[in-house]
């Protein structure tokens, strides 16, 4: 009897750390002169299968009944709450080493590489911390709403979490991305995977309240009142300044919920603020404050960082919306394609002006493009998740995406915003990302 399995595993996942110094100096090394190879083979035969492999012999994973078809298995309440498989234990948020001082102040990173769809499951959304997440005991929390003189708020409030919970709520799906998401790639370092470049971004489904509306319920004067402040009550007390524009059409929310459940810790528990397409620190965690004002803040998270530091050395502030930007997520650096033939890439794209328009892909540097398959749903302000076959022959690739958006923006190369902003910034990188897929199958970080 013979067996054929259909498809062998194409992509090694990707290792858990960096690569070694070797490695990252030869991608150095190597990266401009891959552009004068020749890709037409690569280019041709989009629709060819990756090859099947013949078994002459049986297969004892086909055969042989294995313990768990022949057994009982586990009670229900052996997990009260449910865990991932032991054999996916390798896909975690991952530190980057030295990136900080200490772990109260530091990132982890969400493994794009990993995950399938638009939605990020909370136990792998990013962390960014300035200092330290806390457990917080919801029944001792308040969230209070003040003007900075009674002229803009007729009513301060004080609000327990039950308080907000009893108001009728919106539901909505949304990226977060820090501002110093692929900041390390300003400088011209390759890191190793797609997950140290790209992974301060995660997709959730929010659950919460209109900020507008309990403003309304204390008697805001929007005329007068043109920015709120957003305090948390994390030791740093996080704090940030929101125009009131982004507020009036109930796309800011005080959010409890996230993915049908209440807030992780790491994420805000029990309160916070999300602020769809802008950077992450906005969206506050742990929020006990707002307050509402008649100019920008300007306070120490606003001046001392999240501000770009400009090609002629000025700093630039309030650039706060995240502007339209993709990765290809498979494959990707760190990953290995192990049989040539058919495989699928694919990737995110997102911008915080609105819906994703259109993705197109290379895999020749940027020479040609070809438009992916946008897979469904489209929604503003939330990851999009992209698609397009590629027959891999054995040649060398150089794999790129380029987002639109609804509003015509499109993603620049490194040329395009180095050439405005210079090399030394660390916040709002949205450059096209690169992956060089060498003759052996490995797949590294370059830049173009």
């Amino acid at each position: 009897m013979m067996f054929v399995t259909a498809l062998a595993p194409a992509i090694r996942k990707a290792p858990e750390g960096f690569l070694s110094p070797a490695d990252t100096a030869a991608v150095h090394a190597g990266r401009r002169s891959l552009l004068a190879g020749a890709f037409g083979a690569a280019l041709a035969g989009l629709t060819k299968p990756a090859q099947a492999q013949a078994q002459t012999e049986d297969d004892p994973n086909i055969v042989v009944l294995p313990a768990h078809s022949k057994g009982l298995g586990q009670g229900v309440a052996t997990n009260a709450y449910g865990v991932p498989s032991q054999f996916e234990k390798n896909i975690i948020r991952r530190e980057s080493p030295g990136l900080t001082q200490v772990p109260q102040a530091g990132v982890s990173f969400c493994p794009l590489q990993s995950l399938f769809g638009i939605i990020t499951p909370s136990g792998l959304h990013f962390e960014r911390h300035h200092q330290g997440w806390w457990d917080i005991d919801p029944s001792k929390h308040r969230l209070m709403l003040n003007g900075s003189d009674e002229r803009m708020l007729k009513r301060p409030m004080v609000f327990t979490v039950d308080d907000l919970m009893r108001l009728p709520s919106i539901t909505r799906t949304h990226f977060i991305e820090c501002g110093a998401n692929s900041g390390m790639e300003w400088g011209n370092v390759a890191v190793p995977t797609v997950q140290y470049t790209h992974g301060m971004l995660s997709c959730s489904e929010f659950t919460g309240v209109p900020l507008r509306m309990l403003l309304e319920m204390c008697g805001a004067d929007f005329k007068r009142g043109k920015f709120v402040l957003a305090e948390g009550a994390d030791g740093s007390s996080m704090t940030r300044t929101i125009p009131v524009s982004l507020i009036q059409n109930d796309e800011v929310l005080v959010v409890y919920g996230q993915n049908g459940e209440m807030l992780r810790p790491e994420n805000g528990y029990p309160l916070r603020l999300l602020v769809p397409g802008v950077q992450g620190v906005s969206s506050v965690k742990y929020l006990r404050r707002i307050e509402l004002g008649d100019m920008p803040y300007g306070t120490k998270d606003e001046v001392i960082g999240y501000a770009d530091l400009m090609k002629d050395g000025q700093h630039r502030q309030y650039t706060s919306i995240q502007e339209v930007k993709s990765v290809i997520t498979s494959p990707s650096g760190g990953q290995k394609i192990l049989l040539q033939g058919q495989h699928n890439i694919t990737g995110l794209a997102w911008s915080g002006r609105g819906k994703i328009k259109r993705v197109d892909v290379s895999i020749d540097g940027g020479r040609n493009w070809r438009q992916a398959r946008v897979q469904t749903p489209v929604m503003s302000k939330c990851l999009t998740r992209f698609q397009l076959p590629f027959n891999w022959t054995g040649e060398s690739a150089l794999l790129m995406s380029r987002a639109v958006d609804e509003t015509g923006h499109i993603q620049p190369t490194y040329a395009e915003n180095r050439a405005v902003r210079g090399s030394r910034g660390i916040y709002h990188n949205n450059s096209i990302q690169t992956w060089l897929v060498t003759p052996s199958g490995e797949v590294k970080n370059v830049q173009l």
